[in-house]
């Protein structure tokens, strides 16, 4: 297993970030003891999971996912070994993460409560890095493909950075990052962060794959330069890069198949996308998955690359993906898929 630091923390994080959303949902606490166990093992270092998770979000299965990590580290005694990262909800409709059914959003008192319930389910009194899920603003985010302009009102950069510099100073966080973040967000972010002093963004937490490589365009280039590493999440588009969705196959216990939420993989074009790749794949002699997975490692602004499972089968190909070796030639032919069907599942 490769390492690499996480922004400009001195944090040393496995190329392979653990993901843990299904955990509470399609993973019982069990079988989440026995992927930890299994990825610590394998040298995987880096856990992420969220306050809302398990997914899909629901009110019954909210914070089961922290729950779950927090009886490991009862139970292993392990917490030093793991750097661990989580997640602040942001501005969204839902009531049941707050205690006075407020709706979510990223103001100071939703932010200390949040921390600390994290922290509780956890079963820790530090987090390695501590994550806005998704921007207070409303933006086009989880497959917009189009330009909207939302009405005004959000909580402001700088008061977000001091609800959560309180925390770094206090000892519970150790560093921040952002998710489903713009360019301009992680800019702002970064330019309130100097100017004041306070925490600066080690890393973003977005969607790239094989099929979805809209952070090309904009956000490598800021994440270079500023050393905010990309944790790259859905590398396998939930799935359909393996190629099991093929052809409207609904395998037994597949996401797809449970809860109907993979829109954003099936827009116009993405199954003859999904199809070029899974081909490649099968002419060089791997795994569809290894292809998708060794891909988002082998890209210079990527940090991390979140994989999940629900079958220790798949958690083993997964991580075995990270000890393929990548080459020039997969480079070309992926970017010549790319060019064909460019970002059918933004």
């Amino acid at each position: 297993m490769q390492y690499s630091e996480l922004g400009r923390t001195g944090i040393s994080v496995s190329r392979c970030c653990l993901g843990t959303m299904t955990w509470g949902s399609q993973n019982s606490e069990a079988e989440a003891h026995a992927q930890m166990d299994y990825a610590l093992e394998r040298g995987v270092n880096f856990w992420d999971t969220a306050e809302m998770y398990a997914s899909p979000p629901t009110p019954e299965t909210q914070g089961s996912t922290e729950r779950h990590i927090g009886s490991w580290f009862a139970k292993s005694g392990k917490r030093d070994q793991v750097v661990l990262a989580s997640k602040v909800a942001g501005r969204s409709p839902m009531t049941w993460l707050r205690a006075d059914g407020s709706p979510t959003t990223q103001t100071k008192a939703q932010i200390d409560e949040a921390v600390e319930a994290s922290l509780k389910r956890l079963q820790t009194d530090y987090i390695d890095l501590y994550q806005l899920h998704w921007p207070d603003r409303p933006v086009q985010i989880f497959g917009g493909m189009t330009f909207r302009d939302y009405p005004p009102g959000y909580e402001g950069f700088e008061a977000i950075l001091t609800a959560l510099d309180a925390h770094v100073k206090a000892g519970r966080i150790r560093s921040i990052g952002v998710s489903n973040e713009t360019p301009w967000g992680v800019m702002k972010f970064v330019e309130a962060a100097e100017r004041l002093g306070l925490p600066r963004v080690a890393s973003i937490q977005n969607a790239y794959s094989l099929v979805n490589r809209v952070y090309e365009y904009g956000l490598a280039e800021v994440g270079m330069r500023e050393d905010v590493g990309l944790l790259a999440y859905s590398p396998l588009a939930q799935g359909a890069l393996t190629g099991k969705y093929l052809d409207g196959a609904l395998p037994a216990g597949a996401r797809k198949t449970l809860y109907n939420r993979m829109q954003r993989y099936d827009g116009p074009g993405s199954q003859e996308a999904i199809r070029g790749y899974v081909a490649l794949a099968k002419e060089t002699g791997i795994d569809p998955a290894t292809l998708a997975l060794k891909f988002c490692d082998s890209r210079p602004f990527v940090a991390s690359t979140i994989i999940g499972a629900t079958s220790m089968a798949q958690l083993t190909t997964d991580i075995d993906a990270f000890d393929f070796e990548w080459t020039t030639e997969l480079s070309k032919a992926v970017d010549a898929l790319h060019v064909e069907r460019p970002n059918p599942c933004p």
